[in-house]
């Protein structure tokens, strides 16, 4: 196993305020994901005032002539699924130089580093169209090393193809408690196909989507430190004379346009905030960028 801690990477990258705003952010997803009552009854009490109506036990109040409230134990840790993708899709160049496993991974690690200071629990559901990897939720620093462990294995350029809609089946039927799902796959998913188990995964959970942005052949190679882009079927090396051609870069740049466009319609649609991060780096602030506008649509 590869002794690399993934949690003190994103420690040692992930500045203490910068730490403490997501951490508070994320402290708003409990509240918004536990309204109303905890799991657990926990005693009766006396009816005071600015009490909810809805917690009065009728039978116990008859009995004691005086109205009586149940009073619930809240639940406070939160499980917190990762969703990932793991087609060969993940294997090629994300837009800042990445591999895009590599940046969806350290996405997952600071979702998990983040989640375990808080005492949350997390989960792993990885998949695409042959393999389906489900690790269950766990908080301690060792569990989740070993959970990161996998999903990086689960990342290579001869994977099969992606199937995003396999694992958000999977953490539909496996997690019954509602949670906070965060799916991470490339900037072209979810797609129309995926918009069915995204709706019915919305009314059960709470979703955010983090996506990779993919490397273009276009900027990547041009220049004198040009190098081929790594794609998931060859490296992609462009002639100099097309890399000039500025009609070839406004076309392509068109369809990556319309492609955003149409995964930004589809997370409208269904009320799921989600972020797109070139690489590494770009990533944390996105996630807390994504964390405050979730905060500030539940308000």
């Amino acid at each position: 196993m590869d002794s690399t801690s993934r949690l003190a990477q994103v420690r040692a990258r992930l500045d203490l305020p910068l730490a403490r705003r997501a951490s508070g952010l994320l402290e708003g997803r409990h509240r918004s994901i536990l309204k109303g009552h905890g799991q657990d009854f926990d005693d009766l009490s006396l009816y005071t005032p600015g009490d909810d109506v809805g917690d009065i036990d009728w039978k116990s109040s008859a009995r004691a002539g005086i109205p009586v409230i149940r009073r619930f134990a809240r639940q406070s840790n939160l499980n917190l699924v990762i969703v990932a993708d793991t087609g060969r899709n993940m294997a090629a160049l994300a837009a800042g130089g990445e591999e895009k496993s590599e940046v969806a991974v350290f996405m997952a690690s600071l979702v998990a580093y983040l989640a375990r200071d808080r005492g949350d629990r997390v989960a792993l559901v990885a998949g695409d169209s042959e393999r389906l990897l489900q690790r269950p939720p766990r908080s301690s620093t060792q569990e989740l090393e070993l959970m990161l462990h996998v999903l990086a294995g689960a990342y290579d350029i001869d994977a099969p193809p992606s199937d995003l809609n396999r694992p958000l089946e999977r953490a539909m039927n496996a997690f019954t408690r509602r949670s906070l799902m965060m799916i991470i796959t490339d900037e072209a998913r979810p797609e129309p196909g995926h918009e069915q188990l995204l709706r019915q995964l919305r009314v059960r959970h709470e979703v955010m989507v983090l996506a990779v942005a993919d490397a273009s052949a276009l900027t990547l190679t041009a220049g004198a430190t040009s190098k081929p882009v790594r794609d998931v079927d060859a490296d992609l090396e462009l002639p100099a004379f097309l890399q000039r051609r500025r009609g070839l870069q406004r076309s392509g740049e068109q369809v990556v346009r319309a492609r955003r466009q149409m995964v930004a319609d589809l997370l409208r649609r269904q009320q799921i905030h989600g972020m797109t991060a070139t690489g590494s780096d770009h990533a944390v602030v996105q996630l807390v960028d994504l964390l405050g506008r979730q905060k500030r649509a539940d308000r």
